[in-house]
């Protein structure tokens, strides 16, 4: 399924749920308003190491589309800047935009085999 990945730092001078706190109490509302293409949009949250290092990035937002078309047309808009006013402006609040990155991506699945259980009896087998 075609699909768009993209990278967000936060603002400095946010702590990790300040940021979460506000990118989906406040920016995705406002971001619903606007979205007719994707089938799915998942935030992906990246927690800090064990020792509290951060990476370069603290989400990747993953909209999932059911055409190529419209999958090109979200990314074509995010890579202008081409967005409402309000949700740019928005971004300002919540993201070091000069850090955000947005790719195409797509995705293979592989299916996985039941898990088993400890004992090695398969699961729901008693």
């Amino acid at each position: 399924m075609p699909a768009v990945m993209i990278f967000l730092k936060r603002r400095p001078g946010l702590s990790h749920a300040e940021f979460r706190a506000y990118y989906e109490d406040h920016h995705v509302p406002l971001c619903l308003r606007y979205m007719a293409g994707p089938r799915r949009y998942v935030r992906h949250y990246l927690e800090p190491g064990p020792d509290g290092e951060e990476g370069p990035f603290d989400v990747i937002t993953e909209l999932t589309f059911d055409s190529l078309a419209m999958r090109d047309a979200v990314l074509d808009a995010l890579r202008r800047d081409a967005m409402p006013a309000d949700v740019i402006a928005d971004e300002r609040n919540l993201f070091d935009r000069s850090r955000s990155r947005a790719v195409a991506i797509d995705s293979v699945e592989t299916a996985l085999p039941p898990r088993m259980a400890p004992d090695g009896a398969k699961p729901g087998h008693e």
